[in-house]
């Protein structure tokens, strides 16, 4: 994969305290192998699946908490920092420019949710997608819907489609014209813990969830759901042994 419509996730990273566990458990969980991290970027660390960018890790910076981070394409991320403003949302950093590699921001969403923008240079994003051990899908967990979701339907011109309501209150968002939905957008309800707070959550296709899920714990890592059906594959909620919340699926249906 090369290219990415503006609104398209096209990448995500991880901070963790401890750079080394990281690689050690991401290593064995997908099988990941890692490039050098330079110290002119204070150790941005890709991964690679199959010997292609699928992820990086990076340090978490002043006790920050380990925590995957997802990045939203974009054709000119100026435009996107007063358009975020504009719509209620806050960039907290950038946009940076990083080498020729791109230009990067962080921001929040008007329910606390970060998430990251990125317009490509030398780098693109994810070159491999969908596939066992590479990203595939993300989710926005809020509790404030009735702010969240105009701000993405306006500022990303996602087009939503309501799946289900009530306690479990779940929604797809796609691009204009695309045949897929490129993320969703879940309402939490009282069956998520108070303390968890607004965050996107990124899944990991995989080819044996129950087998993953196995290996998350074996590695030290925690297990918040564990696996279950749904119509898109067999999903389950874990955390790495730093305390990163992710997902997995597999296998994925209609990964797109």
């Amino acid at each position: 994969m090369t290219s990415f419509d503006a609104g398209a996730p096209c990448w995500a990273d991880v901070t963790v305290p401890d750079l080394e566990a990281g690689k050690r458990f991401y290593g064995e969980l997908f099988g990941w192998t890692f490039e050098a991290g330079a110290e002119e970027f204070g150790h941005y660390t890709p991964a690679l699946k199959d010997g292609k960018n699928v992820a990086a890790l990076a340090p978490a910076r002043d006790g920050a908490p380990a925590a995957w981070n997802l990045y939203l394409a974009t054709a000119d991320v100026e435009d996107l920092a007063e358009r975020i403003g504009k719509a209620g949302g806050k960039v907290t950093a950038g946009p940076l420019a990083i080498a020729d590699a791109g230009t990067v921001l962080v921001s929040t969403d008007p329910g606390g949710a970060s998430f990251g923008a990125w317009q490509p240079g030398s780098r693109d994003g994810f070159e491999l997608k969908g596939a066992p051990g590479s990203f595939f899908w993300p989710e926005i967990y809020t509790r404030d819907k009735a702010a969240v979701d105009p701000f993405y339907e306006g500022v990303f011109g996602y087009e939503g489609q309501q799946v289900s309501e009530g306690e479990f209150d779940f929604k797809l968002w796609s691009l204009p014209g695309a045949p897929y939905p490129v993320a969703a957008r879940l309402q939490m309800g009282s069956y998520i813990p108070s303390e968890v707070p607004a965050h996107a959550l990124v899944y990991f296709s995989v080819e044996d969830t129950d087998a993953t899920v196995a290996k998350v714990r074996e590695l030290g890592g925690d297990v918040s759901r564990e696996p279950s059906d749904s119509p898109f594959g067999r999903s389950a909620l874990v955390s790495d042994d730093q305390g990163a919340r992710f997902a997995v699926m597999g296998p994925v249906k209609d990964a797109g």
